[in-house]
């Protein structure tokens, strides 16, 4: 795919990955939608930064991914503010710290809402943009998923659940939306400077970092540049590459 005057939706994209992501892009001619759910100043300010240091278009974009009709009003805004929609990156997260054999404190409220953002809020969104792209004669959804969705590790079950989910739903849209638009995913280990390891304990980040053949954090550009990967491909879909410094093989 062309990536020089192509629109790309990043949601979170005011957090420590999404930040790197939209850069990643815009580095390649992208023109960035940068979706935040609370943080406004803080998405105009990356919205203005990747504006002014790659001479692209970006805009900040409000939206809660968990309410449908937000979803789709988000959509068309971006469509109507850009002209086109050619790549989603479903970034946006939430988790809180459960420890697995804590299960009194797993309460179905917490695991209504990380499934509600972590999973359910992607569907919504692919669904959104899957009509557009179709239209358009194709584009890229790359999922931001984890290694917890792949083990049973993370910062809780309900985070782990839901990210093998997404990694489950990359490939079942990735046959649904074929041949026209592609579905792949990233799923990094413990990376630094995110919101999402900022809720983990200690232990946890001690513990991730030294089972790393590389002993450190998986690197955040090094995600970023897969995602750029993955919307130019034309010939990869349904796969989820991991990066996590040598933690897990699968």
């Amino acid at each position: 795919m062309e990536l020089k005057g192509a629109v790309a939706l990043v949601t979170g994209g005011n957090g420590g990955l999404g930040q790197r992501i939209c850069h990643a892009l815009a580095a390649e001619g992208v023109d960035i939608a940068v979706m935040y759910a609370r943080s406004q100043e803080q998405a105009e300010a990356v919205a203005s930064e990747v504006a002014d240091e790659h001479r692209v278009r970006a805009r900040a974009f409000a939206c809660d991914i968990t309410d449908g009709a937000e979803v789709g009003r988000l959509v068309a805004d971006v469509t109507g503010h850009f002209g086109r929609l050619d790549i989603l990156v479903n970034d946006a997260a939430y988790n809180k710290a459960i420890p697995f054999q804590d299960l009194d404190n797993l309460t179905e409220e917490e695991w209504d809402k990380i499934l509600a953002v972590n999973l359910t809020g992607p569907m919504r969104l692919t669904k959104a943009v899957a009509p557009v792209m179709k239209a358009q004669g194709g584009g890229r959804i790359v999922n931001i998923a984890s290694v917890a969705g792949l083990g049973p590790t993370g910062s809780s079950i309900a985070y782990a659940v839901s990210k093998a989910g997404l990694i489950h739903l990359t490939r079942c849209m990735a046959v649904a939306l074929a041949p026209e638009t592609l579905v792949n995913c990233v799923a990094p280990g413990l990376l630094e400077g995110t919101r999402a390891t900022a809720n983990l304990r200690n232990e946890q980040i001690e513990r991730a970092n030294a089972g790393a053949l590389l002993k450190k954090a998986a690197d955040k550009d090094d995600c970023a540049d897969m995602v750029v990967t993955m919307c130019r491909t034309e010939t990869m879909t349904g796969q989820t590459v991991v990066i996590d410094a040598g933690r897990l093989f699968h």
